[in-house]
């Protein structure tokens, strides 16, 4: 059963590689289109993440206006971590334009893939540092509660249990054996 377990996971990671590269990949060069492509949009994932770093520098910035101490770490953690994934996207849009060039098909996907992963960590940390809540999130002040009874209910308890007679017979066994 492992085997076949084995084999089962080895075919689903050789069409999961087959259909990452496709049919350009498998045979040895990505049509010039495709290239341009995905350079094309490697330039807009890198703005997208671009943006992200910026948005989240503002918000920053604006926390540590006002000395918020809680929300400037959490944004400061989510800014150094979106800027650590441009630095890695511009690197490795580079290197999927130098694939492009020697027309090496599989690395090129390679790049693009990660450039993928990297935009995709961006957007979610950019989400996360819409999410930090700083000091004023904590405290919003005494709670106070206001209990209102409706003057017309009724003044006798609607919860009582019916008066129900009690079945004091057993039932008689349906597939007893004797």
């Amino acid at each position: 059963m492992r085997n076949g377990t084995k084999l089962g996971w080895g075919l689903t990671v050789a069409g999961l590689v087959t259909g990452l590269y496709g049919a350009a990949g498998a045979a040895g060069a990505a049509p010039p289109a495709a290239a341009a492509e995905q350079l094309r949009q490697a330039d807009q994932f890198l703005v997208r993440i671009e943006v992200a770093a910026t948005g989240a520098r503002r918000q920053l910035e604006t926390a540590r206006g006002a000395r918020d101490v809680v929300k400037t770490l959490c944004l400061n953690d989510k800014l150094t971590q979106i800027d650590v994934a441009l630095r890695s996207a511009r690197d490795r849009r580079t290197s999927l334009e130098q694939a492009t060039a020697r027309k090496d098909t599989e690395l090129a996907n390679h790049e693009f893939t990660i450039l993928t992963v990297l935009r995709q960590r961006a957007e979610q940390l950019d989400a996360e540092a819409d999410q930090c809540i700083g000091a004023e999130g904590t405290y919003l002040g005494d709670s106070r509660v206001t209990t209102q009874i409706d003057p017309n209910l009724p003044q006798t308890d609607p919860s009582s249990y019916p008066e129900l007679p009690v079945v004091t017979a057993v039932p008689p066994c349906a597939s007893c054996t004797k």
